[in-house]
């Protein structure tokens, strides 16, 4: 069955039942009917009331069984007790879609949970479709089909537009539909989920991806119950050209201090939520008032006026502004590069006095005559240097000359420049913002706002439809050797074998062992103590670097085993690893973990011992190819170390990205086994000398969980 199949019995009905109608309008089973009938509903209602032969002014029924005709949607307000028969009643009947706002069912323990599964098995197997139960309904704007009890309906309905909602949570959905008619927005379909035991929130994305009514799909999130489906549907709305704007909520970091690996403590659940929506083209934000900003600003902008690049070019007739719009816009990860020497030169033919690298000031001048205006804004939009320009009008608006002045220069600037974007800052009357709006600039209330939902407007931009392609599952590899898990030693060898590269090395048992070792590999060399009990093995003394000769080798040998067995003398201990000493090159740490919804993700991010504090990190969903490898490479900061900042040698970024690649590949394929890998660090060499892993932890999983 296709993702969100039916759905269009719910939102698009030609005739309602209400199960549990209500004659108090107040009442849940009530509110449906009143509004369904104050909103024009154009099909037939059927209010099922065994009491009543008449509800609100309509013919009751006493059971769905009795209705005249088979209705397409259902909505189901009775006792939880009560809701399997009647869903299993408009499955009878020939009903095609049902919304269950009744709760009582997986929120209230086990017993509310064996309701809900009987939900789950009346929808598979009579084939409706069942939204909720516990949610707060649906609501298809056009068509009137209204299967909600939400007060934000009580004195309008929201006005018909390209902007959808799919949200888990009611009161989420519901505030975010409220801020959206506040701003006058106009909304397409609704819909909550609530407990999800048949349609959930990637069944509503991928029906709203195929709907000619919506062109930007707000979510709101909360947890993630198939991750195949959900990426199925931000694919699927990707390739559709709808963006997906996300408020994900609930996903801390509580629990990570028990990782046993560097990986684990840095691939939290925001990273790995953030992975999955930057592979699959959805744009994450923060808070309810974000979304609704984004999501506006993309209806203006949609199809072809979305930022290429996140080059951002500011004006504001105030100095002190410009710096403040310039602290924003970097803390949103824009650029602000210097305006070009030619439009430098046109602002100062028309402002003398003006600033005009970026941020431009423009002085006051330019709200004296809008030709003034025009003239800057011309130069500044024509300008190649940026994707995208900002002005700062804060409350000109409510002045009757200021607004005469700046609606003529906007206006006559998008007739001279139709393809560049011109984000305006600006609190003004409801009028003057929805006809700035109409002349397709996107608004924002604050200069926080303003590059915060540039920014998000530039990820949307600059997503490759090819790029972010569903990938492949991968084949299936040879079983992990047992050793693969217990020490450093053969966790190299398990990866070695999969082509991810690794030192020559040997493993001992005694000194003189080590010695011969040494001379194979060649001085100078590190020792390594190899124990399943000891992970982290500088804490206890097991490394020693710089072995150069025989004599040192005997000498620092017995010594350290002293140490290890001082400090941990109930670990096992396997034997000592000889390795020849890597001198430069950049270290980064590679990982991987077995996220719990998503399965294994490549985490890749500066290395060495400050790995954790510098949170300098790079997290996609397994398996990437090389040319992912190296835009997980490119959004580090160590990246310009890798290549070759002050003097240093340019490294072998393409052996790095090919070792995060092959790494990614290897944990994929052995998902049912390995929870964790810690590569900590790939030494980078210079540019065609390849890269290599110094460490390696393998980490496994127990009874389908991981052992962390």
């Amino acid at each position: 069955m296709r993702l969100g199949e039916g759905l269009e019995a719910i939102f698009e009905p030609r005739s309602i039942v209400i199960v549990g109608a209500s004659q108090d309008p107040t009442k849940i089973g009530g509110r449906p009917v009143e509004l369904l009938q104050k909103y024009g509903f154009a099909g037939n209602i059927y209010p099922v009331n065994p009491r009543a032969s008449e509800v609100q002014g309509l013919k009751a029924f006493a059971s769905v069984l009795e209705i005249p005709d088979a209705a397409d949607l259902a909505v189901i307000a009775v006792p939880a007790e009560a809701a399997p028969d009647a869903a299993q009643d408009c499955a009878t009947k020939g009903v095609r879609g049902a919304v269950i706002l009744s709760s009582g069912f997986t929120e209230l323990g086990e017993k509310g949970a064996a309701l809900q599964r009987q939900l789950s098995d009346i929808a598979a197997d009579t084939g409706i479709r069942i939204v909720g139960p516990n949610c707060l309904g649906t609501l298809g704007i056009t068509d009137k089909a209204i299967a909600t009890f939400s007060i934000m309906l009580e004195s309008r309905m929201p006005v018909a537009g390209p902007l959808a909602i799919v949200s888990q949570s009611g009161n989420l959905g519901s505030f975010t539909m409220r801020q959206a008619m506040e701003r006058g927005i106009g909304i397409s379909r609704f819909m909550t989920t609530g407990n999800e035991c048949d349609l959930d929130i990637a069944d509503g994305i991928a029906w709203l991806a195929r709907d000619p009514a919506t062109e930007v799909i707000l979510c709101c999130m909360e947890t993630c119950r198939s991750a195949a489906k959900l990426v199925r549907a931000l694919d699927d709305a990707r390739r559709a050209g709808k963006p997906v704007i996300v408020l994900k909520i609930g996903s801390s970091d509580v629990g990570q201090a028990a990782a046993a690996s560097h990986t684990g403590a840095l691939a939290g659940a925001p990273a790995v939520f953030d992975a999955v929506f930057e592979r699959y083209g959805a744009v994450r934000v923060r808070s309810i008032e974000q979304l609704v900003d984004v999501g506006h600003a993309a209806t203006i902008l949609l199809p072809d006026r979305l930022p290429r690049g996140r080059r951002v070019a500011l004006v504001t007739a105030s100095g002190g502004f410009g710096v403040m719009m310039a602290d924003a816009a970097s803390a949103a990860r824009l650029e602000v590069p210097q305006l070009s020497r030619t439009a430098q030169e046109r602002v100062l033919e028309v402002v003398p006095y003006a600033s005009p690298r970026n941020p431009v000031d423009t002085t006051a001048q330019v709200s004296s005559r809008p030709e003034i205006m025009e003239q800057v804004l011309g130069a500044v939009l024509a300008d190649e240097n940026c994707d995208a320009s900002v002005l700062l009008l804060s409350s000109s608006l409510y002045l009757p000359r200021l607004r005469k002045v700046y609606m003529e220069a906007l206006r006559n600037l998008r007739e001279s420049h139709p393809d560049r974007l011109l984000m305006l800052i600006v609190k003004g009357p409801a009028d003057a913002v929805a006809e700035l709006n109409s002349m397709g600039y996107p608004t924002a209330e604050s200069i926080d706002a303003a590059c915060i939902t540039l920014a998000s407007l530039a990820a949307m931009g600059t997503q490759s439809r090819e790029r972010f392609a569903l990938q492949p599952t991968g084949s299936a590899l040879p079983p992990l050797p047992a050793d693969a898990l217990l020490h450093e030693h053969g966790a190299k060898a398990a990866l070695s074998s999969a082509g991810f590269p690794v030192l020559p090395e040997q493993i001992v048992d005694d000194v003189e062992a080590a010695v011969v070792a040494a001379n194979a590999v060649g001085y100078p060399v590190v020792i390594k103590i190899v124990s399943p009990d000891l992970p982290h093995k500088t804490e206890v003394g097991g490394v020693v670097i710089g072995v150069g000769s025989d004599s040192e080798m005997r000498a620092t040998y017995g010594s350290m085993l002293e140490t290890v067995r001082a400090r941990a003398p109930a670990a096992r201990l396997a034997g000592v690893l000889v390795s020849p000493m890597i001198k430069g090159g950049v270290e980064l740490i590679l990982g991987t973990k077995n996220d719990p919804i998503f399965g294994p993700v490549v985490m890749a991010g500066m290395g060495g011992i400050y790995a954790e504090i510098m949170q300098d990190i790079a997290l996609r969903v397994a398996p990437v190819d090389e040319t992912e490898a190296h835009d997980m490479l490119r959004s580090l900061k160590v990246y310009k170390i890798l290549q070759g900042a002050r003097g240093r040698p340019k490294a072998d970024i393409a052996a790095a990205a090919k070792a995060i690649a092959a790494l990614s590949r290897f944990a994929q394929g052995h998902a049912d086994t390995i929870g964790e890998i810690d590569i900590n660090p790939l030494v980078v060499l210079p540019e065609g000398e390849g890269a290599v892993a110094l460490d390696a932890l393998i980490v496994g999983r127990q009874h389908g969980k991981d052992n962390t």
